[in-house]
């Protein structure tokens, strides 16, 4: 994919019936279960503009995690990224395919649906998901339009806490962040082992009482057992608020979204309640209306995500030398104006490092054990 001629501090985004702007426009052919992921890519591979999101999750999930996992798809096949979506299945899942595609068709999102049950086996799931993904293909026509920043969703994940995180890539982000604030758009970020190594720092740090009362719930839910803290939430709790939240800019919290929804702010800076967790967070970002995500990492994750572009961002010199191909950006040879015009290319059409190699991951983050 390479960009189209648009003006400075401009791209040609692509303009969805709710109002949100789009940074690529592709058919999503999304699994409602890990059954069926393999039948989604190969239906996606048969047709152009189609991307699959393969995954492990809707079967044997119950309570809080069925749901979870239900409102995630919901939500990511809003993306402003997404087209149209169809919806596959085996038949015997608890997040049933036909139920998904219902809910999606009540919210007027394009969509078809099948299951391999449904279809009579894997061969004709394939031929008739490939026709259905195609139409919708066919039908759809973009909307295009000149962009800018504020218009931009932009997700931010922060991967580790590593010293040249700390010091050199968090600033840079941070800066870029509040370029894009300043402009009228969008930042959402994760990282809810941040916050609940810093509960009274994080509060102080929102946007009116609704907000820290969102945010106090979200410390209540995390904040319980500090033994299991990940790597990122221990090395929080040896530093301050503001180093740990680095790279989220300047702007106070004006919304905490819980996993799997959508962010309501028309601008400024939301909270999804996401670990750092690189592909658990890049999802809920993008099922919070992220139409492009920036991954800062130490220690050089190269994959992205299916749904939206990755910027892959690092601060270690030598990450940036042994993975030279697969980081978009080095925090110590670059400034905030290069980065910002880097994001615009890339919502502008050209491919990020790691579009360019087709690498994805793609997890929803689980609230309790599965069956």
């Amino acid at each position: 994919m390479s960009g189209a001629d648009a003006p400075a501090g401009t791209f040609e985004g692509v303009r969805r019936g709710d109002g949100t702007v789009g940074v690529r426009d592709s058919v999503l052919v999304l699994p409602s279960v890990i059954c069926s992921h393999v039948v989604a890519e190969r239906i996606a591979e048969r047709v152009p503009n189609a991307i699959a999101a393969p995954h492990d999750h809707g079967c044997a999930q119950i309570g809080a995690d069925a749901d979870q996992t239900r409102r995630t798809f919901l939500a990511l096949a809003r993306n402003p990224n997404v087209a149209g979506t169809v919806v596959v299945g085996l038949g015997c899942e608890v997040v049933q395919s036909d139920e998904v595609a219902e809910a999606l068709e009540e919210m007027d999102v394009p969509v078809r649906e099948l299951s391999i049950q449904g279809a009579g086996g894997v061969d004709e799931c394939i031929e008739r998901g490939a026709a259905a993904a195609a139409e919708l293909v066919d039908d759809h026509v973009a909307d295009r339009s000149p962009s800018s920043l504020e218009d931009l969703t932009v997700g931010v994940v922060s991967s580790d806490l590593d010293e040249s995180t700390v010091s050199e890539a968090d600033p840079l982000v941070r800066e870029v962040v509040d370029r894009v604030v300043d402009a009228g758009g969008r930042v959402v970020v994760s990282g809810n082992e941040r916050i609940a190594a810093h509960p009274d720092a994080a509060r102080a740090a929102t946007d009116g009482d609704d907000v820290e009362e969102s945010m106090s719930a979200l410390i209540e839910r995390h904040g319980q057992n500090p033994d299991r803290a990940t790597r990122v939430g221990r090395a929080a709790r040896g530093m301050s608020f503001e180093d740990a939240t680095g790279s989220w800019g300047s702007h106070p919290v004006s919304e905490v979204v819980e996993y799997g929804d959508q962010v309501g702010i028309d601008e400024g800076v939301a909270v999804v309640d996401a670990p750092s967790r690189f592909a658990e967070a890049t999802t809920g970002l993008a099922a919070a209306g992220a139409n492009l995500v920036v991954h800062i990492t130490g220690d050089g994750v190269v994959a992205g995500h299916p749904i939206v572009p990755v910027l892959k961002v690092t601060g270690d010199a030598d990450t940036g030398e042994a993975l030279s191909e697969d980081i978009d950006v080095l925090a110590t040879e670059t400034d905030a104006d290069d980065v910002v015009d880097r994001l615009l290319e890339v919502a502008n059409g050209d491919e990020c490092r790691a579009e360019a190699h087709g690498i994805t991951q793609f997890a929803i983050t689980r609230v309790g054990p599965s069956m």
